[in-house]
């Protein structure tokens, strides 16, 4: 019971430290559209540049455009429904809340999206800038994902573990794909990797609440 509690606290903690980071990240860059940090960064990003890199990285970011995120997402869920995971399949749904929750914060930030000559820009992208509406659907959608493969034991560990390593890359990587193509800033995947695991921790500690259907 004891060690429960610590661990609670070890967790609530960490969701303070991440949540407080954010809102310092969503100031600062209220405060500074356009720092040397996010410009210095951009600039070590995309130092090097091949087109192998240029298709790696589009590779990378084409599941949070439209219409492939929600397709993804809702198979996903079909999936999950067909092997009667019912609660998993609508808590997987609810990860296209990222979409709205995103793009109701850089509607009351306004970054705009980096641009020509600060940055080399390879794929044009429409909204704001802060924060990346990718990186945050990414850590919802593939964490939680990562989640329930490591939940779900009476699923393949031959299914589970390529799933979960998948969707690992896919967390890390993303982040570094939307510099590289220039569509956002250092700060701008920052602060959506910080919202995402914030969001993340919330959808899973409601569907570990919730009982098994």
């Amino acid at each position: 019971m004891q060690l429960d509690k610590r661990k609670k606290h070890i967790i609530q903690y960490v969701l303070g430290f991440i949540t407080l980071g954010f809102i310092l990240l969503t100031v600062f860059v209220c405060f500074f559209p356009l720092s040397f940090i996010d410009r210095e960064f951009s600039a070590e990003v995309q130092e090097h540049q091949y087109p192998f890199l240029d298709t790696s990285m589009k590779a990378i970011s084409l599941f949070g455009y439209m219409p492939y995120a929600p397709i993804m997402v809702l198979s996903t869920a079909l999936i999950f429904l067909i092997f009667k995971y019912r609660k998993e399949a609508l808590f997987l749904a609810l990860t296209l809340l990222s979409g709205l929750i995103s793009s109701v914060i850089k509607l009351l930030i306004n970054r705009p999206r980096p641009s020509e000559p600060l940055v080399r820009i390879i794929i044009k992208t429409q909204q704001q800038s802060f924060p990346s509406g990718h990186v945050l659907f990414y850590v919802m959608f593939f964490g939680f994902l990562t989640l329930l493969m490591y939940k779900l034991k009476t699923i393949s560990k031959y299914f589970r573990i390529p799933v979960s390593i998948i969707s690992l890359l896919l967390i890390f990587s993303i982040p570094f794909s939307r510099i590289y193509l220039g569509a956002h800033w250092f700060t701008d995947v920052t602060a959506g990797f910080l919202l995402g695991l914030i969001c993340l921790y919330i959808l899973s500690f409601l569907y570990l609440k919730q009982p098994s259907s």
